[in-house]
């Protein structure tokens, strides 16, 4: 059997003025790219820092550049330079709910914080079209996240190739 997201490209792009600025090291960014990879993906990575237009930048980049997927880290709470949501809704064609809304259940029962976290997940315009999921900066959000988004992903993909459900 071959992996879920073998033939998958993904883009991870970590959001974080510390991270982008060198003063704190990137963890969940690598985490993403590791695990996805293990999954099969191609994946590529960037690091931005928390400001709408870079963030946006990053993720019209990867899109234009073939990414089926875009997943960030980072950005998505309620501290005023958390912009990963207001940056990626312009992008969204279609907006999944059900993504963010499983994602915050998963972990509910650790932490009352999850209902903070304001990330958006959804399909870009055009054809064949690219999924995008906002995810926290935590390390535990993104290791709770990995247990779901491999299959989540590869299914939206096939779907949006015209793949039967």
């Amino acid at each position: 059997m071959s992996p879920v997201l073998a033939g998958v490209t993904i883009a991870v792009v970590t959001v974080s003025d510390r991270s982008a600025a060198g003063t704190r090291d990137d963890v969940t960014g690598p985490l993403l790219v590791d695990r996805l990879a293990a999954a099969g993906a191609e994946v590529t990575r960037s690091l931005v820092p928390d400001d709408v237009a870079e963030i946006r930048h990053a993720l019209e980049g990867a899109v234009a550049a073939g990414a089926r997927a875009v997943v960030t880290t980072g950005g998505t709470g309620v501290a005023p330079r958390d912009v990963t949501p207001e940056a990626t809704a312009p992008l969204l064609a279609r907006t999944l709910p059900g993504i963010p809304e499983l994602l915050r259940q998963r972990d509910a029962h650790l932490t009352p914080a999850v209902a903070l976290s304001r990330g958006l997940a959804g399909v870009t315009g055009g054809s064949p079209g690219a999924l995008i999921i906002n995810l926290p900066g935590s390390v535990r959000a993104v290791e709770s996240a990995l247990g779901v988004l491999p299959g989540l992903i590869a299914h939206a993909v096939a779907q949006l190739d015209g793949g039967d459900h």
